[in-house]
């Protein structure tokens, strides 16, 4: 018999995973399960699914799961923080769910430092919709609803989520990851924990954004769109601790 070098979360169920080929969703819902098994708080934890790609999180995780209205995950996971505060509550959300129709709740949640966790996923675009502009595109990438690029001067800029929560007084820790390569794949997993683990100690919000690829909308290969991401998001969207401890 040969050693057993990997094998599957008791954290992630057996249903098969919807998403686009090439779509790096499914690795970030592996590290935040196994990040949830090895700190033993698989009987404990709650998670919170949003509108968008990953909408049907309650699916995948093996444990307690709630739909959240769009934009509204920190929201809900407030609540079921504070009527269940021994528990070790998270929500998952992409970038138009927790940068466009949800900015109002992260912002919020981020400024009372509520005790949860939160799994950003910044893509740069609208995946489930068909490919529109989301607040974090960039600069010149085009997109359904910014066909020749976004332009600045009509569009705006992109949102640097990290950087702006991190100017408030009540978060505890925030880091941006990637998920473009192994190296990367292990700090993101390493930062999912650490966040999961300061909840665990009551240290307050946490926020973990990853930087991940849409190749359908894209119009990439999956190989193409880890390339892109490198080359491209993470010039926007530094890689790094934007924030940890008090002020």
């Amino acid at each position: 018999m040969g050693e057993t070098v990997f094998k599957k979360t008791g954290m992630l169920t057996d249903a098969p995973l919807h998403y686009c080929p090439g779509c790096t969703h499914g690795i970030i819902h592996r590290l935040v399960a196994e990040s949830i098994e090895e700190l033993g708080a698989q009987d404990i934890a709650i998670g919170v699914a949003p509108v968008g790609c990953a909408a049907f999180a309650y699916d995948y995780f093996n444990c307690d799961m709630l739909a959240a209205s769009h934009g509204r995950a920190p929201a809900v996971a407030t609540g079921v923080k504070r009527v269940r505060p021994d528990n070790l509550v998270f929500s998952y959300q992409g970038d138009g769910d927790c940068a466009s129709i949800g900015t109002a709740e992260i912002v919020h949640a981020a400024a009372r430092g509520e005790n949860i966790t939160c799994i950003f996923v910044n893509n740069a675009i609208y995946g489930m919709t068909g490919g529109q502009m989301a607040p974090t595109s960039l600069v010149g990438q085009i997109t359904t609803t910014s066909p020749y690029g976004r332009n600045p001067e009509t569009q705006g800029h992109p949102v640097n989520v990290s950087e702006m929560l991190a100017q408030l007084d009540g978060p505890y820790y925030i880091e941006r990851t990637s998920v473009h390569n192994v190296p990367n794949i292990n700090k993101t997993k390493k930062a999912i924990k650490k966040a999961l683990q300061y909840q665990l100690d009551g240290k307050g919000f946490s926020l973990i954004e990853v930087l991940s690829t849409c190749p359908t909308n894209w119009g990439m290969s999956p190989a193409d769109a880890l390339n892109w991401l490198e080359e491209n998001m993470i010039r926007q969207f530094p890689l790094g601790v934007t924030k940890e401890g008090k002020s």
